[in-house]
């Protein structure tokens, strides 16, 4: 059976998989990175799991697998194959397309970006399915952004579009490790709703999760907290739709998993904001924490169909 790699690597965790052609999951596992032994270990870590994979693929199908997708978190060089900055991942300029490929004896390699190829496996196998434009916002740690195109994601001239969690929505606001106040990711992450509900609730040991209990039970604090979450989100969701005119908004991360204590108040926020924009079906992500091992699947099937058109 005709498969690929696809390794999604995490802060903590790495997920990966056989994916077959047609996109589905022939077989998941995960592992630890190992980052606490430092970024070497970190990238030992993934070699050692994808060479796992090919060994396992050839055994189980007969055949070895045809390339490998892998995705990062941070500053990606997709085209040199670069994971340029990871900083929770302590590695700077790791060649990580070369050091795969020769640890699978010259299997092709495509690298991305995590968000990014998250949204590729939304936009193609999951919520965006069948929409010519859509915006795919995962809320977690922080907010990132893929921008859907036409069943490819557009990375921007520099490999840095969809940055929506930099969206200034509160001037003078909290302070963000990009340098600037008020961002986005400050206020709505689910980071930023932990830290408010933490706060305002008075238990250190506290989550966005309970948060969300909260105010399913109507406490006050909870409302409040949840409330400045929603409008700081929907103000920033406004200007990316005024900018990009998305068919279809996906919402993921872990506070989407709130469901519609989430997409309700949400939905009626940036609702009440748009005034000559086309409002986009809002909806939840489909494909949880498996998107990025899919996507990283589907970069690797891209990239063995654009070599397939080069040599014709």
């Amino acid at each position: 059976m005709r498969h690929v790699i696809a390794l999604d690597v995490g802060g903590t965790g790495m997920k990966a998989a056989l994916v077959g052609a047609d996109g589905a999951l022939l077989h998941e596992a995960r592992r630890a990175t190992g980052r606490e032994r430092g970024p070497d270990a970190v990238v030992a870590s993934i070699l050692g799991f994808a060479a796992d994979l090919l060994a396992l693929g050839e055994e189980r199908y007969g055949t070895r697998a045809e390339a490998a997708g892998v995705a990062v978190p941070g500053i990606v060089d997709p085209d040199g194959g670069i994971a340029v900055y990871a900083a929770n991942l302590g590695w700077r300029d790791v060649p990580l397309r070369a050091l795969l490929g020769e640890r699978l004896g010259g299997l092709p390699v495509a690298l991305g970006h995590d968000v990014r190829t998250g949204g590729l496996a939304e936009g193609r196998l999951g919520a965006g399915r069948g929409a010519d434009r859509f915006l795919f916002v995962p809320l977690g740690t922080g907010i990132a952004g893929a921008i859907g195109i036409d069943g490819a994601i557009e990375a921007g001239a520099h490999g840095c579009a969809g940055e929506i969690g930099h969206i200034v929505v509160r001037p003078g606001g909290p302070a963000c490790g990009c340098g600037q106040y008020g961002c986005l990711e400050t206020l709505a992450s689910a980071s930023a709703v932990t830290r408010a509900w933490a706060e305002a609730g008075g238990d250190p040991d506290a989550d966005a999760a309970d948060c969300a209990k909260a105010v399913e039970s109507g406490d006050p604090r909870a409302l409040r907290v949840w409330r400045d979450a929603v409008d700081a989100l929907a103000d920033g969701l406004v200007t990316a739709l005024t900018l990009l005119d998305p068919r279809t908004l996906i919402i993921g991360g872990g506070l989407a998993e709130a469901g519609e204590t989430l997409f309700t108040p949400l939905r009626a926020a940036v609702a009440e904001r748009i005034t000559f924009q086309r409002p986009p079906v809002i909806v939840p992500a489909a494909l949880g924490d498996t998107a990025g091992c899919l996507g990283a699947g589907l970069l690797a099937w891209d990239l063995l169909a654009t070599d397939l058109e080069v040599s014709a």
